[in-house]
């Protein structure tokens, strides 16, 4: 028979188990494990696979706009209908099963103009997926009690093996199988997302929160400008390190490790994520990742030597890995269960999908003119993040927020 069991009051989300005798964290820790592992592979090698196809820097960096902008039209309207139905799992295995025909058809694209439909539609299905499943994880964490960290972290192991695996593959080989790969990735997300347990909220508890409300939030708005421009000064770094380290003579092999090798730490961090959030702080964590990011962005514009990459390379887990937590940890304190998938949708919309996008729409034309100066912009950005953390902490007295309207019940 099915399982379930709640938390708190009648109102409180419901975990469906359903029949697989697999453990909740580990199947959870399948879908993150598949998903990461498609990123892993597009962020490095895509923009290699678009190079090969003969597009320029400008091209490329329009390319990975358009994907971002079809992000923040699709991850509000998916997240809207997963807060309304009250279940999760149904629309993930949906959007999973359109993720994979997408990817397909990008990979198939011809002219450029099929190439920006591609992107189009991959960003229209698969981000939406993100939120979604942290969303999930850190409900049904609250009613199982585990750790949110110690499932999230399978998604950093499997980037590092698309990563490390994917440049130690494609050494000698021809670009044609980096959408190959992608698309394997792919079918073991549809998969993962079948073994997925399910979270829901009864009738009387769904849907009455806004997104007007809480974009009326002045810490809400506060946390999402300060964590919007440190992931977002991370665009330099998604859409050309790769191209930039590959140019200055550094091999697909070392370009793969380079990317792994931060991940390993921020593995180690999602580890004792607990344990960090309690002892440092939520606002505090998003200052770190800030702090960290103007000195890493820092000396990769400076520098392409091998050593000084290979040090910098560790603030990953700092720049990406503070910040993420930081994040998540300020979305399960602050917001209600009521409204958290459209919480989670907005953060990935704004912060990873319109800041992003014309981040990464600016950096495609920066890096055609300046190279890898790129990276001072993003030193900037860090900058002026770690200042809205600032105001942050001024701002939010560490509870809920009121941000849903009273339940017609």
């Amino acid at each position: 028979m099915p399982d379930s069991s709640a938390r708190g009051s009648p109102l409180g989300p419901r975990l469906i188990v359903g029949r697989l005798p697999v453990p909740v964290p580990v199947r959870l820790a399948a879908f993150y494990g598949a998903a990461f592992l498609m990123i892993g592979i597009y962020g490095p090698y895509w923009p290699i696979w678009l190079s090969s196809r003969g597009l320029g820097a400008g091209e490329i960096g329009l390319l990975l706009a358009l994907s971002t902008w079809s992000k923040v039209l699709g991850s509000p309207l998916f997240a809207s209908l997963v807060d309304r139905l009250g279940a999760r799992r149904r629309v993930m295995l949906g959007l999973a099963c359109a993720a994979l025909a997408a990817f397909a058809f990008y990979a198939s694209a011809g002219p450029f103009w099929a190439l920006c439909l591609g992107a189009m539609l991959t960003g229209f299905v698969f981000p939406p997926l993100l939120p979604m499943i942290e969303n999930m994880t850190l409900l049904a964490s609250q009613i199982r009690r585990f750790d949110y960290g110690r499932v999230r972290l399978w998604g950093s192991i499997t980037f590092i093996a698309g990563a490390s695996g994917g440049g130690a593959w494609l050494a000698g080989r021809s670009e044609g199988w980096i959408p190959v790969m992608m698309l394997g990735a792919g079918i073991l997300i549809v998969l993962a997302a079948a073994g997925l347990p399910d979270v829901r909220l009864p009738s009387v508890a769904r849907g009455h929160g806004s997104f007007r409300r809480l974009l009326a939030s002045r810490p809400f708005l506060l946390f999402l400008a300060a964590a919007s421009l440190v992931q977002c000064s991370h665009a330099a770094f998604y859409g050309f390190a790769t191209l930039h380290w590959r140019t200055t003579g550094h091999s697909e092999a070392i370009i793969g490790l380079l990317w792994a090798e931060g991940v390993v730490v921020e593995i180690v961090l999602f580890a004792f994520a607990g344990s960090v959030v309690r002892r440092t702080g939520i606002v505090r964590l998003l200052g770190l990742g800030a702090a960290a990011g103007v000195l890493r962005w820092l000396v990769m514009g400076l520098t392409v030597e091998l050593w000084a990459l290979a040090l910098v390379q560790l603030l990953h887990a700092a720049t990406y890995g503070c910040t993420h937590l930081a994040a998540m940890s300020f979305l399960q304190r602050a917001v209600p269960d009521t409204v958290s998938a459209s919480a989670q949708a907005l953060y990935s919309a704004i912060a990873m999908g319109a800041v992003l996008a014309l981040t990464m729409m600016a950096v495609g034309a920066l890096y055609a003119a300046v190279a890898g100066q790129v990276f001072f912009v993003m030193a900037a950005m860090t900058l002026v993040g770690g200042g809205f953390a600032v105001l942050l902490a001024r701002a939010w007295d560490g509870g809920e927020l009121p941000v849903t309207t009273p339940s017609p019940a």
